[in-house]
């Protein structure tokens, strides 16, 4: 939830009242209890809301904020992240002792004592040496074949750790001069071996000169890495450096109980926990969870997909590594996002993104650059589909080069039926977006808004490409999971330029027909667009990366036992950390409105299709034959809005009109499918209105079915039961229903919903300003979050066509709607016999 990360020379900025910190936030969690001082702290200090915060605090500052957070393990030094700094009582190691103001000292002569005290003089170790305000500190003297060790007075807060430390390590005490003695050379090299470096990190102990002197050849034994370029990547050689000494000599120091190694005059200090860091490391590297055995040098080959997974490795492991231009520019670029050149877009598209929308177009182009794949992951809302439709128009803009021999040396892209690799495989430069039918159309719409300059094709139902060289014609296709399915075959014949899988839930097991045909795909690049990439389990992301990046990854242990299973999952983190760009609103939430409007169009299902049609056909015939009798206007008003009822509900349910239709006749049910589950996948809580409390009920019973849990409101209601509906869905417990079913009438007004952050509006109101009433149930005073307001419209239905229609239109046809008297409507006859036409 939070980590304060110090700067190592603490003891150089403390007095100077300018402490960098670095805070690192959960935000997606409500803070514990114990955290809440802590952050109403920071609050004051001028920080707002972010994952990742640097401020400067002054001594006082930074003291309020390490007693507020007493005694949490969450304060460790930068260039250490992982390792906590330890409390000791109300003292937080290597921290309190800086943060002490020392008062001013009084007018007068200065002792005698102090007066011909003269400056120490520096150590030539590596020790953050404390101030010299401190009261006596934990001093080491000795050589190699002893130590003495004076510990700090007994009012000192470190005189309890420092005390346990010389007792746990056989030191003895020798009453005449109140030292602590070890004698005995070997366990002498051993202790300093392990804990050199916690005497002087941890303890800040002070080293005498005469020990520094007669240690002066005691070398400690370091990890070394190299890297070089190779023909598919680099070769990484991790070794342990200590002198002429062999991995067998190495060995039988180690397992004889021996730290050390003498070479000559030197002896070589063998960190035992170095030693396992670096052997975790051959392994993470080597790619298996069995010990590797001892080692000086092992040479690993590093793919380029694997290069930042390396590098985060080796920072800690080995800080001075020193790699070619090339490793660090594979690596930088994945680990600082700021450092990615930008996409080249086109002005006019580049001028309506938002800069984390540039960030992620940047990340998306640099990962194609490179032959790489990614999981664009961005909470729901922030515009996942205006990002991949900016990469796409990134790579029309670029000429696309024709990399057939190039995929064809890569046998996890090549074709099944071609037999050998002179077989030329048809190249063309299109985009492949692969979506739920559900969202065909809402990618065209997108297309042609965003991005009007390509040319798009949709091959989906009735409108599909003849062949292979007709994708050549277009730069963006766009399929259903279904129908690529289907023209598997086809597909296969086509190398893309890129492929792009929005909802990649779909693919989440290996074994569905979805997954398998796309990975038959061949192409240059490909990416998947998901709000949820971890769903259920790691076996989610190895799907996705069986995808994304054929063999990254390595096939997963069968029948392993807990210990070699947790292996892997940590190593599958790591691998995919980098290849997923996670952000949410919270995260953006300066560059974002306090509400986002978004319009989700989708294109009716074929049996939805045909009763759409048939009924309007018929409504056509009904309304001449019965102007052919004389009727009177207000009579064909009456007729006319009967009808249009009968459109706008087959276009949210047919079961509406046709009861006994299946449920999977319905786009917009479809639609409202992989919104909910992405949303309740990210935590959000939903508001979804309708018009219709018979569509309600359907909803009603799909939710039922589902197992989710939800909250009811519709006119029929006491008052009474209606404030219980809306207690239970307000209520802050984890068992409150995440969402909440209300008919538009009845809810639309008058109720503080603000438990929520997503709006549906399953069927869409024509007044502007009543739709606007019923999503700032949630958009209203005490909302802390952004609030998302999601509009389901069938394309090239009446619902479409009221949306086009002008403000001042679309007031007069609410009030047709909602009018009692139909006559005294101001909307005239013909403009609603256009809407059903």
């Amino acid at each position: 939830m939070l980590r304060v990360l110090l700067p190592p020379n603490l003891a150089l900025t403390a007095p100077r009242d300018a402490i960098a910190v670095k805070i690192e936030l959960d935000l997606t969690a409500a803070p514990p209890p114990a955290f809440v001082p802590a952050l109403a702290a920071l609050q004051r200090f001028g920080a707002a809301p972010a994952p990742v915060l640097f401020l400067q605090l002054s001594r006082a500052q930074l003291r309020e904020l390490a007693t507020a957070l007493r005694p949490q393990p969450v304060f460790a030094f930068v260039n250490a992240p992982a390792k906590s700094l330890l409390w000791v009582g109300p003292i937080l190691r290597g921290v309190s002792e800086h943060l002490d103001v020392p008062a001013p000292p009084l007018p007068g002569p200065p002792r005698a004592d102090t007066a011909i005290r003269r400056p120490s003089v520096p150590s030539t170790s590596k020790l953050r040496t404390p101030p010299s305000d401190l009261p006596s500190s934990f001093t080491v003297d000795g050589s190699e074949h002893f130590l003495a060790v004076t510990l700090p007075s007994r009012e000192s807060a470190s005189y309890p750790t420092a005390l346990a430390f010389v007792q746990d390590h056989g030191f003895r005490l020798e009453p005449s001069n109140r030292k602590w003695w070890l004698r005995d050379r070997h366990k002498v090299l051993n202790l300093l071996a392990s804990h050199l470096t916690a005497l002087r990190d941890e303890f800040h102990a002070e080293f005498t000169e005469n020990f520094d002197r007669h240690t002066a050849h005691l070398i400690a034994a370091e990890i070394t890495a190299e890297a070089t370029a190779a023909r598919d990547g680099f070769n990484l050689t991790l070794g342990f450096a200590a002198g002429t000494a062999n991995a067998v000599t190495l060995q039988n120091a180690t397992a004889t109980g021996r730290a050390y190694l003498e070479d000559g005059q030197t002896i070589y200090l063998i960190d035992r926990a170095k030693l396992e860091r670096l052997a975790a490391a051959q392994r993470r590297l080597a790619e298996t969870s069995g010990t590797p055995g001892l080692t000086t040098r092992r040479t690993h080959r590093i793919s380029p997909a694997r290069v930042a997974e390396a590098q985060d490795i080796l920072d800690e492991l080995a800080p001075h590594f020193q790699p070619p231009a090339a490793w660090r520019e594979r690596s930088a670029a994945l680990r600082d996002l700021t450092t990615l050149p930008p996409a080249p877009l086109p002005a006019e598209l580049d001028a309506l993104l938002r800069p984390y929308q540039r960030l992620g177009v940047a990340w998306l182009w640099y990962l194609h650059q490179h032959d790489l794949g990614g999981i664009l992951a961005d909470e729901m809302g922030l515009g996942k589909t205006l990002q991949a439709l900016a990469l796409v128009a990134a790579l029309q803009r670029r000429e696309i080069p024709n990399r057939a021999v190039q995929i064809l040396n890569q046998p996890h892209r090549r074709p099944a039926h071609l037999s050998s690799p002179n077989s030329p495989l048809p190249s063309s430069p299109s985009i492949l977006v692969v979506c739920p039918a559900s969202l065909v159309e809402n990618w065209r719409r997108e297309a042609a808004r965003f991005t009007p300059q390509l040319r798009v094709a949709i091959h989906h139902r009735e409108r599909r490409l003849a062949d292979a060289a007709a994708f050549a014609a277009h730069d963006l296709v766009i399929t259903s999971y279904a129908t690529l399915a289907r023209d598997e075959e086809l597909f296969a014949t086509v190398d893309f330029a890129c492929v792009i899988a929005d909802e990649a839930q779909h693919i989440k097991n290996r074994r569905s027909r979805n997954a398998q045909a796309l990975r038959s795909l061949h192409a240059t690049g490909r990416f998947l667009l998901t709000g949820t990439p971890l769903e259920n389990s790691l076996d989610d992301l190895r799907s996705l990366f069986a995808f994304l990046m054929p063999g990254f990854l390595g096939a997963a242990p069968s029948g392993a036992k807990a210990e070699e299973r947790a292996f892997h999952d940590e190593r599958l983190r790591a691998q995919t950390a980098r290849y997923i760009l996670r952000r949410t609103k919270q995260a953006v939430a300066p560059e974002l409105p306090a509400k986002i409007e978004q319009i989700v169009y989708c294109d009716l299902e074929p049996a939805q299709a045909a009763l759409y049609r048939e009924t309007q056909q018929s409504a056509e015939r009904a309304l001449l034959d019965l102007a052919a009798t004389g009727a009177t206007e207000n009579a064909l008003r009456f007729a006319t809005l009967t009808q249009l009822l009968r459109l706008r509900q087959i276009c949210c349910d047919p079961r509406l009109v046709t009861p006994a239709a299946p449920a999977d006749h319905s786009a917009k049910l479809g639609a409202f499918r992989e919104l909910l589950d992405e949303a309740l996948d990210e935590g959000h809580r939903l508001l979804v209105f309708s018009q219709f409390t018979s569509l309600l009920a359907l909803l009603r019973a799909e939710l039922e079915t589902s197992g989710i849990a939800f909250a009811y409101l519709d006119g029929a209601m006491t008052p009474r039961a209606r404030q219980a509906e809306v207690d239970r869905f307000q209520n802050p417990a984890a068992e409150a229903p995440p969402v909440f079913l209300l008919s538009l009438k009845a809810g639309g007004t008058g109720l503080n919903l603000t438990a929520a952050d997503t709006v549906v509006h399953f069927d869409p109101w024509w007044n502007p300003a009543v739709e606007a009433q019923a999503t700032d149930r949630a958009h209203r005073i005490g909302q802390d979050r952004i609030v998302t307001s999601y509009k389901l419209i069938c394309a090239g239905t009446v619902e479409e066509k009221v949306l086009a229609l002008q403000a001042s239109k679309r007031a007069l046809l609410a009030e047709v709607f909602e009018a009692s008297d139909a006559a005294a409507a101001q909307l005239d006859l013909a403009d609603l016999r256009s809407l059903l036409a």
